[in-house]
């Protein structure tokens, strides 16, 4: 294979994009005065159903930032999307004192969620999604929060065949009889 058909297939798969969500600094005092640390949360998508959530440390703030993009990229899943880019049911996700409530909007909504749960719901590619924080308003919990509730998400097209089931009954739509 030519070089050139090499970047054409890479270029097929869809660009991950980045996003720091919140930069926390520390200091520990010690006998020479204070040291200083920085803990970056990122959030890494495609805005195409799969988004990670990453934490990095250290002292400096490129390299925590370059650390939370590759725990980020080690922490992927995929979430189920409609055709209208929401989600297919409400969900409660928790993580330690955090709680995000996340419910699907109509078309042309657009994304109605504090900061740190806006950039993880943008970069997995919902257009239309309510989202409330309950609990803590610590960002990294929200995050982890959202992220724990999005993982539980089904489709509906799982639950019909964990069912046995069509999509329409369980919608309750009426299914036309062939005679």
């Amino acid at each position: 294979m030519t070089p050139r058909k090499e970047e054409k297939k890479q270029s097929a798969v869809p660009e991950l994009q980045e996003r720091v969500v919140y930069i926390n600094r520390v200091s520990k005092v010690v006998k020479g005065g204070r040291r200083f640390g920085l803990t970056a949360l990122v959030v890494v998508g495609d805005g195409e159903g799969h988004v990670g959530v990453g934490m990095g440390k250290s002292q400096e703030v490129p390299i925590a930032i370059k650390k939370g993009i590759e725990d980020a990229k080690k922490n992927m899943f995929d979430v189920p999307m409609n055709e209208d880019r929401t989600l297919p049911h409400d969900i409660m996700g928790e993580f330690g004192a955090g709680r995000v409530y996340l419910k699907p909007a109509a078309p042309g909504t657009g994304i109605i969620a504090g900061g740190p749960v806006r950039a993880l719901l943008e970069l997995a590619g919902f257009k239309n999604v309510f989202g409330k924080s309950l609990g803590s308003s610590n960002a990294m919990n929200i995050v982890k929060a959202a992220a724990e509730g999005l993982k539980e998400l089904s489709a509906p097209t799982e639950v019909a065949e964990r069912r046995n089931m069509t999509v329409g009954q369980i919608y309750g739509w009426s299914e036309k009889k062939e005679a």
